[in-house]
């Protein structure tokens, strides 16, 4: 007996991920829909079946990427609850996990694509202000606070990620207390 060939049924999400995969591994440029169709070994229909256009499938990779990376990572601070000082450690620990490789494509993505460099700005922003309130928590100066806020951000995120984050882990994660204990020290 001959099997019929299985449907895949793909959604608007598996298009966004393999989206993602293929921005963080390639770059804007090759976030395009046959080769996307392709890879996942189906018809560009199914695209058409999901999305209007390539636009609107980029605005969808930038909004799951805000979600995720930025509203779903407060959130889960958040969650976990506790004081400012176990947010900000949660915080920096969950910052640490992350390769980069997504964000680094949308920052590159963002110096040709002025809608794009509006969201990132509109993040940046998110998370250095969530970052301040935590230090503002702490008994810092506003001031005192938001460059505290800065040095994280741009060490964990900005840096780290531009220059390349480390494969080892387990250091990431220990260079990332000691610059908690210096960061929250009066």
């Amino acid at each position: 007996m001959v099997k019929k060939k299985e449907v895949i049924k793909l959604g608007r999400k598996d298009w966004i991920e393999k989206g993602l995969t293929v921005l963080a591994e390639s770059g804007i440029e090759a976030v395009r829909v046959e080769p996307l169709a392709k890879l996942m070994n189906v018809t560009k229909g199914s695209f058409y079946w999901h999305f209007k256009n390539r636009g609107e499938l980029l605005e969808s990779l930038l909004q799951e990427w805000v979600n995720r990376d930025t509203d779903g990572i407060i959130q889960e601070v958040e969650k976990k609850g506790g004081d400012a000082n176990n947010k900000l450690f949660n915080l920096l620990e969950l910052a640490v996990r992350d390769d980069g490789k997504v964000e680094n494509a949308i920052r590159a993505w963002a110096t040709n694509d002025s809608k794009t460099a509006v969201i990132l700005a509109q993040v940046d922003e998110r998370r250095l202000n969530y970052t301040r309130d935590l230090f503002l928590q702490f008994g810092f100066t506003p001031f005192e606070a938001m460059v505290r806020a800065r040095m994280v951000y741009y060490t964990l995120v900005v840096g780290e990620f531009t220059v390349g984050a480390r494969p080892n882990l387990d250091e990431r994660l220990a260079e990332a207390r000691l610059q908690y204990a210096i960061l929250t020290r009066r």
